[in-house]
C-alpha cells in the first residue's frame, strides 16, 4: 500500500512539474506522508485542578504539559483563587525541581507581552534586587552601566522595595514620569541606554495574578515561586543576562541567611537552564545602606554616587555589582578590567551625564540634578540622640524605613520629598550619651511621636565595640 502511495505521487508530479523537479518533490511527499503516519500528535489529558493539587502536596512533579495548563488555567481565569491558593501552598512546603521552575518561568514569561531587543546591538544586562532600606544601587547602576556600553531594561517591581520604592525617589525629581507605553520603552532603550519605569501590565501577566494571592497567603518566601517570578519578568523585558543582589536581614523580607543564599542558587541555577547568563551577590540588610533615608534624601545621595563620591557600603556595592554587569555583558573580561571600567565611567562624569540623560527622556527636570539644593528641604531638622554613651551594636533598618514611612507618607499616598532621615550612624561607631544617631528632617509635628517610637526603637547601644557585618556575604555562579 505504501508502494503504492509512492508511485502515485510519482505520476502526478510527473504530469504536473518541469522533468528535473519531478522524483525529488515526490519523494519529499512521500516522506511527509510517512511521518504523519508514524508519529501521530501526542493528546494532552487536561487533568482536574484537585488532583493537580494532590500530586503535588504528596511531592510529585508536574509535567511541562500541566504547568503550561495551569498556567493557561490562571490567565484565562478558568482556575478558582481558592484552588490557586491550595496549589500555592502545597508548591510553598513541597518546592519545585530547577526543570518545574524553569518550565514555570517560561510559560509565564510567555502568558503576556515578550519585548523584542534584538534590534539593539549593544549587550542587555538587568539588575534584580530583593530590596533593601536606603539602598541606591539599581538607581546609579542603570546609568553606570549605560555609560559603559550595556543597556538596562529596568521595570520596577513591587517585589523590589521595601516600604520606599526607586520610582518613589524619582518621583522627587519635578516632572519624572515613570509610565511608558512599550514602544517608548524600546525606543529609550536604543537611544539612552537606560530605563526607570513602572512594570507593564503585559509583562508576565499571571505573575502579578499569583503574586497578589502569595500575598494574601503567606507564600511570599517560596523559593520556586520568586524564582519564576523574578526570570520570567526580567526575561520578558528583554535581558539577556541578569545581575542578583539578595539581601538578606531585618531591613529585607528575606530574614534569614542560609535562604538567602538558597535563593541566590535558584535563581541563578534556574536561569542557567533557561540559557541566560545569571550571577548572585547576597548582601547585608541588617542596617541601611548609605548615610540616608527618604526619596529625595536618597537622589542626593545617589548624585554623589554617580560623580564617584557618597558613602563606603554604596561605594563598594556599587563597584563590586557594577563590575559584575560590565563581565556578563563581556565589556571586560578580567577582574581588573571590570574594576577599571567601572571606576573611570563614575570619575570622569560619564555614568553622571547618562543619569541626566535618562531623566531628561522621562520628562524629569535636569536642573535639580546639577543643583542639589535646588530639591525641597524639610522645615524641621532635629538629632535623635544617643540615650546613654556605648558603640552602636545593632540596628533594625525595617524599623527605620517604617519610621520615614510615618511621616513622610502624605493623605495621598505620596512622599513627602523633603523628608526623610541622614548622617545615620552605623553598626560599631561608637556615641556619647545625646550625640545624634540620625538626623530627623520632617514637615509635620503630629507625625513625628508615632515615627519616633520605630526610630528610636532602631537602634541598641553596648558598651563594647562589636564586629561590624559583611557587606557582600556570597557570591553566586
Amino acid at each position: 500500500m505504501v508502494l503504492y502511495y509512492f508511485l502515485l505521487d510519482i505520476a502526478v508530479c510527473n504530469r504536473l512539474l518541469p522533468k528535473g523537479l519531478r522524483l525529488q518533490t515526490a519523494f519529499c511527499a512521500f516522506q511527509n506522508s510517512m511521518r504523519k503516519k508514524i508519529i501521530s500528535a501526542r493528546k494532552f489529558i487536561k487533568p482536574s485542578f484537585s488532583y493537580l493539587i494532590e500530586k503535588k502536596r504528596d511531592g510529585g512533579e508536574f509535567s511541562e504539559d500541566e504547568i503550561r495548563f495551569i498556567v493557561d488555567s490562571i490567565l484565562d481565569e478558568e482556575l478558582p483563587e481558592y484552588q490557586q491558593a491550595a496549589l500555592g501552598m502545597a508548591v510553598y512546603f513541597q518546592g519545585m525541581s530547577a526543570q518545574e521552575t524553569a518550565v514555570f518561568a517560561e510559560e509565564m514569561m510567555l502568558s503576556g507581552e515578550v519585548i523584542d531587543l534584538t534590534g539593539i546591538a549593544r549587550p542587555k544586562i538587568d539588575k534584580y534586587s530583593t530590596g533593601g532600606v536606603g539602598d541606591k544601587t539599581t538607581l546609579v547602576l542603570g546609568p553606570l552601566a549605560a555609560s559603559c556600553g550595556v543597556v538596562m531594561p529596568t521595570m520596577n517591581g513591587v517585589d523590589e522595595e521595601h516600604v520606599i520604592s526607586n520610582l518613589d525617589k524619582l518621583s522627587s525629581i519635578p516632572g519624572f514620569c515613570p509610565d511608558l507605553s512599550l514602544k517608548d520603552f524600546k525606543a529609550q532603550l536604543k537611544k539612552v541606554g537606560c530605563t526607570f519605569i513602572r512594570q507593564d501590565k503585559e509583562i508576565a501577566p499571571v505573575d502579578a495574578m499569583l503574586y497578589k494571592l502569595r500575598q494574601n497567603t503567606g507564600t511570599i518566601p517560596s523559593l520556586p515561586l520568586i524564582t519564576g517570578s523574578v526570570l520570567s519578568r526580567k526575561l520578558a523585558e528583554g535581558a539577556e543576562g541578569l545581575v542578583i543582589d539578595v539581601k538578606w536581614g531585618n531591613g529585607s523580607f528575606v530574614k534569614d541567611l542560609e535562604q538567602a543564599k538558597q535563593l541566590a542558587r535558584s535563581i541563578t541555577r534556574v536561569g542557567r537552564s533557561m540559557k541566560r547568563r545569571c550571577v548572585a551577590l547576597v548582601t547585608d540588610m541588617n542596617q541601611p545602606l548609605g548615610d540616608t533615608v527618604g526619596t529625595a534624601l536618597e537622589i542626593k545621595e545617589a548624585i554623589q554616587l554617580l560623580q564617584g563620591e557618597g558613602p563606603e557600603d554604596l561605594q563598594e556595592l556599587v563597584l563590586k555589582l557594577g563590575m559584575e554587569i560590565v563581565r556578563l555583558a563581556g565589556v571586560a573580561g578580567s577582574t581588573l578590567s571590570a574594576k577599571q571600567t567601572v571606576q573611570s565611567h563614575l570619575k570622569d562624569g560619564s555614568a553622571f551625564e547618562k543619569f541626566k540623560e535618562m531623566v531628561a527622556a522621562q520628562g524629569g527636570d535636569t536642573n535639580v540634578l546639577d543643583n542639589p539644593d535646588k530639591f525641597p528641604t524639610a522645615k524641621h531638622v532635629r538629632k535623635l540622640p544617643a540615650p546613654k554613651r556605648g558603640y552602636v551594636h545593632t540596628i533594625n533598618a525595617g524599623m527605620i524605613a517604617t519610621g520615614v514611612q510615618k511621616l513622610a507618607v502624605r493623605k495621598n499616598g505620596k512622599y513627602d520629598p523633603a523628608v526623610g532621615v541622614s548622617e545615620i550612624r552605623k553598626v560599631g561607631t561608637q556615641v556619647k550619651q545625646g550625640e545624634p544617631l540620625m538626623m530627623i528632617h520632617y514637615n509635620e509635628e503630629s507625625k513625628m511621636e508615632e515615627a519616633l517610637e520605630y526610630l528610636k526603637s532602631a537602634y541598641r547601644l553596648a558598651p563594647k565595640r562589636p564586629n561590624p557585618p559583611e557587606l557582600i556575604v556570597e557570591r553566586v555562579a
